[in-house]
């Protein structure tokens, strides 16, 4: 049956076009739902329909019912300030024995001969939450995590408190009077970066950042490219890996330099 003033299947010029709209059609589908999602670096080949619902922008799955999946989070750690009053005297005893397992890293008096950081004079919060992210899993040391998995919250405030109550290993703290590298004087701001010595002591300090001065520069080096790159991330509300992600290697070894200069005997 052909319809009055329509072209009918047999006139040529409308079955070409008919076939070209099927074929651009197709073609557009298959492009914008399968060819260009499977480009994106965190594809993976998990069907046509996730791959079309993925495009579309919405769910492959429509379970409602279905509990949604929890992002893991950077760390476990509530910092109080109770974690920052210094420790009794019983408790730096305690500590002083449980560090014996440490010396080899860490130095017999908290001072590292080696690329392990400095815990001589650390703010006693500081250890407690890394030590804490070593047993939970948080931060991935094969020598940290094996040594902090059976500490005690009570063993972890201890060794704490001991590490505390040594002299910090620097000469003086940081001041706006010596020449400071651009990062760790203003930061960046047009990239989000605040001042290092804004948190990082010497000037100020934000409860729960360490303490840096004379820490071994290839330490700090390491710590800050891990945190670029995401290899480490157990600092909370990802502080840290917003600082260090557009950090070039000059500027790392910049701040490492800058901050491994007082590295010596810890100051009386």
């Amino acid at each position: 049956m052909k319809v009055h003033g329509m072209p009918g299947w047999s006139n040529p010029w409308f079955r070409k076009s008919v076939i070209w709209l099927i074929v651009l059609t197709v073609g557009a589908f298959l492009v914008g739902f399968v060819l260009l999602p499977s480009v994106h670096g965190d594809f993976s080949a998990k069907g046509l329909w996730a791959s079309i619902c993925r495009a579309a922008g919405v769910p492959s799955d429509w379970s409602f019912g279905a509990k949604p999946r929890e992002a893991p989070t950077a760390t476990d750690v509530v910092l109080d300030r109770a974690m920052g009053k210094e420790g009794s005297r019983q408790a730096i005893g305690r500590g002083a024995t449980l560090a014996l397992n440490c010396t080899m890293c860490h130095g017999a008096q908290g001072m590292s001969t080696s690329d392990a950081p400095n815990l001589a004079g650390q703010y006693p919060e500081v250890i407690i939450k890394q030590l804490m992210d070593y047993r939970g899993g948080k931060r991935s040391s094969p020598i940290m995590v094996a040594l902090a998995a059976n500490l005690s919250d009570a063993d972890i405030a201890d060794l704490a408190a001991y590490y505390a109550s040594l002299p910090k290993a620097r000469t003086a703290p940081t001041t706006y009077d010596e020449a400071l590298p651009a990062l760790v004087r203003v930061g960046a701001p047009l990239r989000n970066i605040a001042p290092c010595v804004s948190c990082h002591g010497g000037i100020d300090q934000k409860f729960g950042a360490p303490w840096l001065e004379g820490m071994p520069k290839g330490y700090l080096a390491l710590q800050l490219k891990a945190f670029r790159s995401g290899e480490r991330g157990n600092d909370s509300e990802a502080q840290m890996r917003n600082v260090a992600r557009t950090m070039t290697d000059q500027e790392i070894e910049e701040v490492s330099v800058f901050y491994a200069r007082k590295a010596g005997t810890p100051s009386e």
